[in-house]
């Protein structure tokens, strides 16, 4: 092949610096040409892996188009126009994956195989070659020294025959390697031109190939198709402009109207209470209560369902039950430092949750929906139209007017009929039941003019009149750890009871009698009847402790007591006869609107289902009260005795000290009396009072042994 530089072949036995000079440009060539294919073949490979990554994408998009209709999208619906198309393009471009999947075999071969022959068989073997001919071109070098270096005076003939031998062997072994070596390089110039364009040829072969391969899939049919698809395409983009534009004009004519509702508490005036609702939904903060004072508000969505109010929390997909509120209590409560409460008791007392909403507005609206609800409002064909007509009735009676006994008098039972269930101490003062009080009007037991207090006025603000001041009761704070706070004792610090109960006040009112329980149910009736007629929802919530002295009523806060009821002024208590969480007792007090110096005020409150066990505490407070007394009794009585005993044993005691004093004196004036004995050298010898004594008794004792 013309203009193909070639080594000279035959002067590799001569080995001219000419020749070695020749032969550095062509190893030069050689690793030029090695770096260049190096980069060549990493390029193809990279094309070689691309149409293998194109060709599986491929098939994996057509996979995926099939299993289309397969798949279960929340919002996909049966569109079986949408899978029949992307059935159709499945099955193109897995045609097309096909396709490449022919090319990327036809580059393996054409392309990737004869660039990785000559880069693994071809550049190798010169690389081989030229490390074994710079092996055998130093053993040339070191023989031809060895054999310059020989003796000219002494020859040996061994040492010159083994040199020779040695010269002989590694020139024929340079020779013959730096022939091939030579032969090599030459052929190394014919294979590079190969190398580079065997691959490029394949590579383009393989190319129009797929291009003839795609003309002959993509026919004129397949082309309508797409035309089709592409007019759907632009009919669904311009349902979609049209679209946005409309939601963008939904959502300016929002924020304008919304602009109001987004303060958390909007002006009743410009949106008043709807309370004809029965269904109603929105967020409410949910009190839990994690020890006995500390509690947690959680927010949740809350929403009516028939008679069932349903909490869900955000991430939730439905929602749950929270209460059943068929003929529930609701009402406003006055909760720590939160605004908008209420509270929600169930028919049977035994569960209740306190809510609070973001406003006013829809504080009253959920406690009218609620009580709507309980009524069983939501039951009738128009359960708005009634709910109005309730609510109206309502409002209508909410004046006063002087017919107010007579509208509620079918309402009221009659005395005969109502079973005689109070509960009565072990003194026996509410144990008397005569057929005369039997006889009696509910009227003659309640006046109908007698004011109704909702609240209690707490001692810390104002003296309430008749209670704090008669019983002297200040705004003294509890110490509910026991601990006197100035060195005075707690009153009911040494008590046997103690019971605290939570409890919520309902209201109070004057009665004429104390001593029959129809007091007490007549007094819930029309409590309970003034606070619905007057849509009074707010209790105020204590703590009623009881003790053997008296019942207090303590803020579940400060700890403050509130009211003190002493325990002998309370004659008279009960529960109600249907809801057991109704509970009231009747305090005889100094004072009231009766002419007589005693009145009697009745008191109303509400537990958390417990009102027997609070009437059963309360006599049990009274039968130890009564028990303590006649200890009491028995014991100052003992203490008497024992006082009187005491006296006596301490006369007697005088009585004996003054005989043996006057004995003693005897004794002394007999010792005295005696005549002195002389001593043996005619003095006399003068005995002590002490020294007489003991022969006084020496004397009494040998009398004694002579009478035994």
């Amino acid at each position: 092949m013309p203009g193909i530089d070639k080594l000279p072949i035959e002067e590799t036995l001569e080995d001219s610096p000419q020749t070695r000079s020749l032969l550095g440009v062509f190893e030069e060539d050689a690793t030029a040409i090695s770096n260049y294919m190096n980069q060549l073949y990493q390029a193809m490979h990279r094309i070689y892996d691309a149409q293998n990554e194109l060709s599986a994408a491929t098939h994996l998009t057509s996979k995926l188009l099939k299993e289309y209709e397969k798949q279960r999208f929340p919002l996909g619906g049966d569109d079986e126009v949408m899978s029949s198309t992307l059935q159709q393009f499945s099955k193109v471009i897995d045609e097309l994956s096909s396709c490449h999947a022919v090319l990327s075999t036809q580059l393996a071969d054409a392309m990737m195989f004869p660039i990785t022959q000559f880069k693994e068989r071809d550049l190798k073997e010169i690389l081989t070659l030229k490390e074994v001919f710079q092996i055998a071109s130093n053993d040339h070098d070191a023989a031809i020294n060895r054999y310059s270096r020989l003796s000219k005076k002494r020859e040996n003939d061994k040492v010159k025959y083994e040199v020779t031998e040695d010269v002989y062997t590694s020139r024929k072994k340079q020779h013959q390697t730096m022939m091939h070596y030579f032969c090599a390089l030459n052929t190394l110039q014919y294979k590079k031109k190969i190398a580079l364009l065997e691959p490029l040829l394949g590579y383009m072969q393989a190319q129009i190939s797929f291009f003839k391969m795609g003309s002959e899939n993509l026919n004129d049919q397949l082309e309508e198709f797409l035309t089709n698809i592409g007019t759907s395409v632009q009919n669904v983009r311009r349902e979609m402009d049209n679209d946005v534009e409309t939601m963008q004009q939904t959502i300016e004519d929002l924020e304008v109207a919304s602009d109001p509702l987004y303060v958390p508490d909007p002006d009743p005036t410009k949106f008043p209470v709807n309370r004809n609702l029965t269904r109603k939904a929105g967020y409410l903060n949910a009190r839990n209560k994690t020890g006995l004072v500390s509690s947690t508000w959680d927010r949740q969505f809350y929403f009516t369902q028939g008679g069932n109010l349903m909490s869900q929390a955000r991430g939730d997909v439905a929602g749950g039950l929270a209460m059943d509120i068929d003929n529930c209590s609701v009402m406003a409560v006055d909760c720590e430092d939160r605004r908008y409460c209420f509270q929600i008791t169930s028919f049977d007392g035994k569960k209740s949750s306190i809510l609070q909403a973001e406003s006013k507005k829809d504080h009253e609206e959920w406690i009218c929906t609620i009580n709507n609800i309980s009524k069983q409002i939501y039951l009738s064909e128009n359960p708005e139209e009634i709910a109005a007509r309730v609510n109206q009735s309502a409002l209508e009676a909410v004046t006063p007017s002087p017919s107010f006994q007579q509208r509620h008098e079918s309402l009221r039972p009659a005395a005969q009929s109502r079973p005689l269930t109070a509960r009565t101490s072990s003194s026996g003062s509410l144990g008397s039941e005569s057929t005369n009080l039997a006889a009696l009007s509910l009227d003659s037991l309640v006046a109908p003019d007698t004011p109704i207090q909702f609240d209690i006025i707490s001692p810390v603000c104002e003296d309430q009149p008749g209670q704090a001041k008669a019983f002297g009761q200040g705004g003294r704070r509890t110490n509910p750890f026991g601990e006197s706070g100035g060195g005075t004792k707690s009153e009911t610090e040494d008590s046997i009871l103690h019971q605290l109960f939570i409890v919520r006040f309902l209201g109070s009112m004057e009665v004429k009698s104390d001593d029959n329980p129809d007091v007490v149910y007549e007094t819930m009736r029309q409590i309970l009847a003034a606070r619905a007629i007057h849509n009074i929802f707010r209790m105020t919530e204590s703590h009623l402790l009881v003790t053997c002295d008296c019942l207090k009523l303590i803020d579940p806060q400060t700890q403050v007591t509130r009211l003190t009821f002493p325990l002998p002024s309370v004659v008279l208590y009960a529960t109600h006869q249907e809801n057991k969480r109704l509970f009231g007792f009747v305090l005889r007090t100094s004072g009231g609107r009766s002419e007589s110096n005693l009145s009697s005020v009745c008191y109303i409150f509400e537990s958390n289902n417990e009102g027997e066990k609070i009437c059963d505490s309360v006599g049990l407070a009274k039968q130890i009260a009564l028990h303590a007394e006649l200890d009491r009794r028995a014991s100052e009585k003992q203490k008497e005795i024992e006082r009187v005993k005491e006296k006596q044993q301490k006369e007697l005691s005088k009585q004996k000290q003054i005989e043996k004093d006057l004995e003693e004196q005897s004794r002394l004036i007999a010792a005295s009396s005696r005549p002195n004995q002389a001593s043996s050298e005619g003095q006399f010898v003068v005995l002590s009072s002490s020294q007489s004594e003991e022969s006084d008794l020496g004397e009494e004792g040998k009398k004694r042994e002579s009478e035994a």
